[in-house]
């Protein structure tokens, strides 16, 4: 495993800290030290120094960061252990030393479209005509529903379509093997679909961020403008396409970190959610919200990943939520699997759908 010089000057000097340390949702789930960034860094360093083979268990331990950000959000010294994640994931490829577990879904891929290895959703209709491409996403079109949404746009009298061959973005293989060369020509196939549209609305951040983010760190040429769902919705509230009547629902967002720290969107979902009832923020919120869900990672360690979910259930008790709203199909499909009584969990667009 060869690493570039800047990820092993990010490595040497995340190995011996402890900052951000009480911030990993992965770590603070399992309760393990190997879950943090340093200890990550440790082992990664070693292997960059000849000192240890670039093992199974090391590499287990990559495949262990679900990539939030919230260890990057609070190093006060701007060291990049994301960075260093994806590159060691990248040399497990290169080197064809993937776990098995990580094969299952690039196989998947290549069978199937899709990691998940699922078959193509029939309840998804194709809708045609206008210039805004309606972007589902991978996670959505396995996992997810995103019925309600549709029948919101349509309501707010938005002319999209809707594709059933809808290509993949890259977001899953950017995740599973970074910038690998399969992932750049994943991407400019998605490119080449996208460009027909003059905008694109990812129903999932995590669509958005590559196509935002990657696409131009990869050289994919876009240009489609491409937007957030729930920037899509807060422009179709401001400018009375929804008309929304505020009720006295109190609602809690529940955002994703891609949506918070990644594309920096920190306004959108609570001018919906303003305009529909009470806000009653999270304590850690906005930059420092917590994940509460990854549908990849829940494919090989489902146990973690419904830990993660329920400690952020913990977090909106504390604050005496009743409404948890969320905008990412991961988060809602995990935190809806470990749902406690007595609150409510609501996407985002079923809360519009209500207040209309």
């Amino acid at each position: 495993m060869q690493f570039t010089e800047k990820s092993k000057q990010h490595i040497d000097s995340c190995r011996f800290c402890w900052m951000c340390h009480h911030v990993c949702p992965i770590g603070n789930a399992t309760g393990l030290e190997r879950n943090t960034a340093r200890a990550r860094a440790l082992g990664l360093s070693m292997v960059a120094r000849g000192a240890i083979e670039y093992s199974e268990d090391i590499i287990n331990n990559v495949y262990e960061c679900s990539l939030c950000g919230g260890c990057m959000k609070d190093c006060v010294t701007g060291w990049d252990p994301v960075m260093f994640t994806k590159e060691a994931r990248l040399g497990a490829a290169l080197d064809g030393k993937l776990p098995e577990y990580v094969m299952k879904m690039l196989e998947n891929f290549a069978a199937k479209g899709n990691i998940y290895g699922t078959e193509k959703n029939p309840n998804i209709p194709v809708i045609g005509g206008g210039d805004i491409l309606f972007y589902l996403g991978e996670d959505t079109r396995a996992k997810g529903c995103a019925k309600s949404a549709v029948e919101l746009l349509k309501k707010a009298g938005v002319n999209f379509a809707l594709l059933g061959d809808e290509p993949i973005s890259g977001y899953s293989l950017d995740f599973l093997i970074g910038a690998a060369a399969e992932t750049k020509a994943v991407m400019e196939n998605c490119a080449k679909t996208l460009n027909n549209y003059k905008k694109v609305v990812c129903y999932d951040p995590a669509d958005a961020k590559v196509m935002k983010r990657e696409y131009k760190e990869y050289g994919v040429d876009l240009k489609a403008e491409v937007v957030t769902f729930t920037e899509f919705l807060a422009d179709l509230v401001k400018s009375g396409a929804l008309k929304v009547k505020k009720s006295d629902m109190k609602l809690t967002p529940q955002e994703s970190p891609i949506l918070a720290r990644d594309l920096e969107e920190l306004d959108s979902m609570r001018e919906v959610l303003s305009a529909c009832g009470e806000l009653v923020e999270m304590l850690l919120n906005k930059k420092d919200t917590v994940l509460a869900g990854n549908l990849i990672m829940n494919e090989y360690m489902p146990e973690v990943m419904e830990k993660v979910a329920e400690g952020r259930w913990v977090n909106a008790l504390n604050m005496d939520a009743k409404i948890l709203v969320t905008a990412c199909t991961a988060e809602y499909e995990l935190l809806k699997k470990t749902k406690p009584e007595g609150v409510e969990l609501m996407k985002i667009e079923e809360v519009l759908l209500k207040c209309l």
